[in-house]
């Protein structure tokens, strides 16, 4: 291990992280303890998908020794690791080159995507949108789920939206994200029946409040069957649909 004055090329510092070789599972193998981070290993079997890095407040050294050894424990299906600063990125890079990275979404996947099963659709507003409909549509791809996006379809062009509807009739979920006064998913919720997760985004001028008005907007829709997210939460947004569209897939 290095040395605290030592980097390693991409800016992974080795004294702030151990290695996925030097980590010390538990004896019942459930979790294992990183000195840092003590890592659900046992997540997968009770929910269906494995623990998800957030990359935020941790150090490049961190998210590499962390997607190291969740990809250790899932060697057959891809991690995923959100809210990565460019450094976390740059440091994955050199550290983990087989990772994928997904600099729009802010992210990195380390391992094979699953089969997908079910259809999402991610709807944004906006392109200023992109960064969380990108990290909705990749945490859907992670989590199982097949997805396609459609962009740029706010309410101030109505008819953008409504020449798409045939699609988002078609999809077994739909992830609408929206800023400004957040109106897009009530919209979408009068035209169709698809079970709808909204996710606000911070993006708009200052009475936005930094994605609280549009949060409020899409808590109070009068259209039926809008469920809602935190500001800015594509993660949740694709991990809730990802497992509707599970669900309505046919089974074996």
């Amino acid at each position: 291990m290095t040395s605290p004055s030592q980097q390693r090329p991409g800016g992974v510092d080795g004294a702030d992280a151990t290695d996925a070789t030097d980590a010390t599972d538990a004896p019942d193998g459930r979790t294992a303890d990183l000195g840092f981070a003590r890592l659900d290993l046992d997540r997968a079997a009770r929910t269906g998908d494995p623990e998800v890095v957030f990359g935020q407040g941790k150090t490049p050294a961190q998210v590499v020794a962390i997607l190291r050894r969740l990809h250790a424990q899932h060697p057959d299906r891809a991690v995923l690791a959100t809210r990565l600063a460019p450094e976390a990125l740059a440091a994955l890079a050199e550290e983990l080159p087989q990772a994928a990275l997904h600099p729009v979404a802010r992210a990195a996947t380390l391992g094979p995507l699953p089969t997908p099963a079910g259809r999402v659709l991610v709807v944004a507003a906006g392109t200023s949108d992109a960064p969380v409909a990108a990290e909705a549509e990749l945490t859907v791809r992670v989590h199982g789920a097949g997805v396609e996006r459609i962009d740029d379809v706010g309410v101030a062009g109505l008819h953008r939206l409504l020449a798409v509807r045939e699609r988002l009739e078609a999809a077994d979920c739909l992830v609408v994200v929206a800023g400004m006064e957040g109106a897009l998913p009530s919209v979408v919720g009068g035209l169709v029946g698809v079970p709808l997760v909204a996710c606000p985004t911070s993006v708009g001028y200052g009475a936005s409040l930094g994605g609280v008005t549009a949060l409020l907007a899409m808590l109070s829709s009068c259209a039926p069957g809008v469920s809602v997210v935190n500001v800015d939460n594509g993660y949740g947004a694709g991990v809730f649909a990802a497992r509707v569209a599970r669900r309505a897939a046919p089974r074996p």
